[in-house]
């Protein structure tokens, strides 16, 4: 077989390193020997002896998505040999925990994790119904995180002289030292007159990092 979709742009190769590496822009490979954790539904190749296991969904067995509270279910994969992970061909990206970190993540942007990493679910502080949300998951431990997003992400410094705002809808997480409240930027008087349609943001206070989709919101797909 000849042409473009067979050249070595496309073409796999064999795994050069054990755990999480980066396919291409929309998908991510793991070589698993042992166990790890990913989306349901994720999955889109595997070869080798590997089995996927549904995790359980009591509240500590899922993540929350932060904008609209609904439950990521995770299944763990065990064995040995090689998985490929991608989402509705959105962009992936691969976070590096290091002891002492922490990094709070909304749901609905992971992919896959590394068994080794932890993860609690945590009420978003001053991000109540009004904000667009309760919970987001809060990552610790020692691994590599798969994330996907909408578009390439904006990651955007946040520093005590310079806070920073950001649409409920479009966050993606952010590092776990910033303080979170929300902020409303219209007046009541404003919102009853139509507004502008940005009437409260979510503000990050501190020193750290916050990430953003360039997408307020996810387009609703044919049924």
């Amino acid at each position: 077989m000849k042409g473009d979709l067979f050249s070595s742009d496309h073409m796999v190769q064999p795994a050069d390193r054990p755990g999480m590496s980066m396919q291409n822009a929309k998908s991510i490979r793991y070589a698993v020997k042992g166990e790890m954790l990913a989306r349901q539904g994720a999955m889109v190749a595997y070869r080798g002896n590997l089995q996927f296991e549904r995790k359980g969904q009591g509240v500590g067995g899922m993540l929350k998505r932060a904008v609209t509270g609904e439950g990521l279910p995770l299944m763990v994969v065990r064995g040995q040999g090689e998985a490929w992970f991608a989402h509705e061909a959105q962009n992936c990206f691969i976070v590096e925990v290091e002891q002492g970190d922490e990094f709070t993540v909304n749901g609905r942007n992971v992919l896959c994790f590394d068994a080794s990493l932890s993860y609690r679910i945590q009420t978003v502080k001053g991000a109540g119904i009004a904000g667009g949300g309760l919970f987001n998951s809060v990552f610790t431990g020692y691994g590599r995180l798969g994330l996907i997003c909408e578009g390439n992400p904006l990651v955007i410094p946040v520093s005590p002289q310079q806070p920073v705002f950001v649409d409920t809808d479009a966050v993606v997480g952010w590092t776990a030292q910033l303080g979170t409240s929300l902020h409303r930027s219209q007046s009541i008087g404003s919102m009853l007159r139509g507004g502008s349609g940005e009437a409260v943001q979510l503000r990050l206070d501190g020193e750290g990092y916050v990430v953003v989709r360039p997408s307020e919101v996810t387009p609703q797909k044919e049924h």
